[in-house]
């Protein structure tokens, strides 16, 4: 692993983090490229592992913090579906270790991946689930993921439904004007919906965040300051 690479890619980011931070994420990308052979967990090795999978995760951590803050608990939640590998569940985890990170997929063996990071690096502010997305239960501040392609109706139905009064459903996406087409097709669910440009260090692919809040569910005071 580009051990510089990804400390350029934190610095541009400037987050601000606990000590350990960067060398657990370092044990963390190792693990991915040991297990990755037999266990399938990303089409990624190398420099784009760092660049499109961990710094990727990490590149909304502002925009992500900022909603959490309207989040009125004691310790705010966030679940992360069909979080794979824990993409971008454990690097966000790692960064907000004041916060409960559920990662949720449904695939055994990436259950097992998980539960080796969670003792690992330790990850104790995780609790991890094996359960399709579908059939996911709880009620979370933010509901975060990386892997859904395209919306899809029945769908998010079930993942509006986990997601806290006054909480937020924030989907990675590419480029903006394809989540914007892909939001018609989920019209109706949700009170409203922002799309937000989003900055992958040492990326020159379009990166945006689709921050949306569930119809029926009640509002904070104040507004978002993203």
């Amino acid at each position: 692993m580009n051990e510089k690479l990804l400390s350029a890619g934190l610095q541009a980011l400037g987050i601000q983090t606990s000590p350990g931070f960067e060398s657990k994420l370092e044990h963390y990308i190792a693990a991915i490229e040991a297990w990755n052979p037999a266990y399938g967990l990303v089409g990624a090795s190398g420099d784009e592992l760092v660049i499109k999978h961990i710094l990727d995760s990490l590149a909304p951590l502002v925009v992500i913090n900022s909603l959490l803050a309207e989040c009125t608990g004691q310790h705010p939640s966030l679940a992360d579906l069909g979080t794979g590998a824990g993409l971008p569940g454990i690097p966000l985890a790692l960064a907000r270790p004041d916060i409960d990170v559920a990662l949720i997929d449904r695939m055994t063996r990436r259950i097992r991946f998980l539960e080796a990071m969670q003792a690992e690096l330790p990850l104790l502010n995780v609790t991890i689930i094996e359960e399709q997305v579908e059939r996911a239960k709880g009620s979370y501040d933010l509901v975060t993921f990386r892997a859904f392609r395209p919306f899809e109706r029945k769908l998010f139905k079930k993942v509006f439904g986990i997601c806290a009064p006054g909480g937020y459903v924030v989907a990675y996406k590419g480029k903006s004007d394809k989540a914007a087409a892909e939001l018609e097709a989920i019209e109706g669910l949700y009170a409203d919906a922002r799309i937000v440009p989003i900055q992958v260090p040492l990326l020159d692919d379009e990166r945006c965040l689709v921050v949306m809040r569930p119809v029926g569910k009640s509002q904070p005071s104040g507004p978002s300051s993203i």
